[in-house]
């Protein structure tokens, strides 16, 4: 029997000092009239899509960021600000133990209350569904400022599916002065919902920027590569779950299914990288502890669970960033759900839908399971897709627009050579 659970990496970071601990005039002042953007994001998915962007802004010697973290992830947030070099300017440490998304929504906003009144900035810039992100874009709309939305147009068809996730960034497209959509299915999704053309560019997802970033930068840690040696020799699963709509019977039914298929098959191994919450954490001990070839292990860093996709050769998820990240990486995805605000991972062959999270079918994810050691079909599908969420400049394509938009002009010489994007992508890439 194995069960492995790998303890968090020394390498995890540390939350920035309060502020109350830092000398006397450090935080930034305003000192110059230039354009501010003032990016807000609380989570690790956050994170990881505005890190692109934030490095093409820094390459803009007329445009200013000011970067504020809601603390809405804590152990989970910090790495990634180290790994790609963001520096925070004010954290707001929001996070408490069972707060509902009401508290973290007001939070939020009545810590970037003051923030927004002394730092004054030009847009305010928030990604995806979080909490944070509403709450950074009501705080825009409140105070009058030009809100920017990265991936904008993502729609489930239902208002509780993802819950909250998206009514949170249907909301936001309500009150978002620029709409970046990651794809052209984004872009039509807007419009359908009366969101003026003029202000939607398509720019692929960030996503892909920074996963191609950390395959050229990051070597596996030595905590990956243990992971890894234990499932040298068989065909490996990699799996998160961790959706509300899913806790309880159906994230049950799911994992007893990938249990059973994992005993049927020797050459075959799991991973699941358990997320913190206590019904997954839960849900993981009884259906999965104590299992030959399935490793629970805690949630890893980001470089390391991009190389464990890497060589995965499945991968079943509920997640919505790695149904960005299997067309990238060219691996098969069975998503844990009964719809997708990514239709685009499936219509390019690289995910399938499960089915309905209200009436869980362990029944269809065996036939899928079983029918991913024999599809040859599929496997060349995923092999052959052409990524629907970009090449890799989707920052770049961001910072570009952003820069026209608020300064109007090319970039000063002073900011790296870096040219900006001169044309508003609409309909393609």
């Amino acid at each position: 029997m194995s069960k492995v659970t790998l303890r968090p990496s020394k390498e995890s970071g540390h939350p920035p000092q309060p502020l109350d601990s830092q000398p006397s005039g450090s935080l930034r002042q305003p000192t110059t009239r230039r354009p501010r953007v003032l990016c807000v994001f609380g989570t690790r998915p956050e994170v990881i899509k505005l890190a692109p962007v934030l490095r093409a802004l820094k390459t803009r010697a007329d445009l200013e960021t000011f970067v504020v973290s809601s603390g809405q992830h804590t152990s989970l947030l910090y790495p990634f600000l180290d790994l790609f070099g963001i520096k925070v300017d004010e954290d707001l440490r929001v996070m408490q133990p069972d707060q509902t998304p009401n508290q973290v929504c007001a939070r939020v906003m009545a810590g970037l209350e003051p923030i927004v009144q002394r730092e004054k900035p030009a847009l305010i810039l928030v990604q995806g569904d979080t909490t944070t992100a509403l709450a950074g874009a009501l705080t825009g709309f409140h105070h009058g400022i030009p809100v920017g939305h990265v991936e904008a147009g993502l729609r489930s068809g239902n208002p509780l599916s993802p819950f909250p996730e998206e009514m949170n960034r249907r909301l936001v497209s309500r009150v978002a002065t620029h709409h970046f959509a990651a794809t052209a299915g984004n872009r039509a999704s807007l419009l359908a919902e009366g969101v003026p053309e003029a202000s939607i560019f398509v720019t692929g997802n960030p996503v892909v920027d920074s996963l191609q970033f950390i395959l050229k930068n990051a070597q596996p840690s030595p905590r990956a590569a243990e992971l890894l040696k234990l499932a040298a020799g068989k065909k490996l699963i990699v799996l998160t779950t961790h959706r509300r709509e899913s806790f309880g019977r159906v994230m049950r039914q799911h994992l007893r299914a990938l249990r059973d298929f994992v005993r049927q098959h020797e050459d075959v191994a799991a991973v699941f990288a358990v997320h913190p919450n206590p019904n997954v954490r839960a849900a993981a001990e009884a259906e999965l502890g104590g299992q030959d070839r399935i490793h629970l292990v805690e949630p890893l860093n980001y470089p390391d669970f991009v190389h464990l996709l890497q060589h995965a050769w499945l991968l079943v998820s509920d997640s919505g960033g790695i149904q960005e990240e299997a067309p990238t990486l060219r691996k098969p995805l069975l998503v844990l759900r009964s719809n997708t605000e990514r239709p685009e991972a499936v219509a390019c062959g690289v995910a399938i839908l499960v089915g309905d999270e209200n009436q869980a079918q362990p029944e269809r994810l065996r036939e899928l399971l079983h029918a991913a050691l024999t599809d040859q079909a599929w496997a060349e599908r995923v092999r052959t897709a052409v990524n629907p969420f970009g090449d890799g400049a989707s920052g770049e394509n961001i910072a570009g627009i952003l820069h026209r938009e608020l300064v109007g002009s090319l970039p000063l010489p002073a900011a790296a050579g870096v040219p900006a994007s001169s044309a508003r992508a609409k309909g393609a890439l």
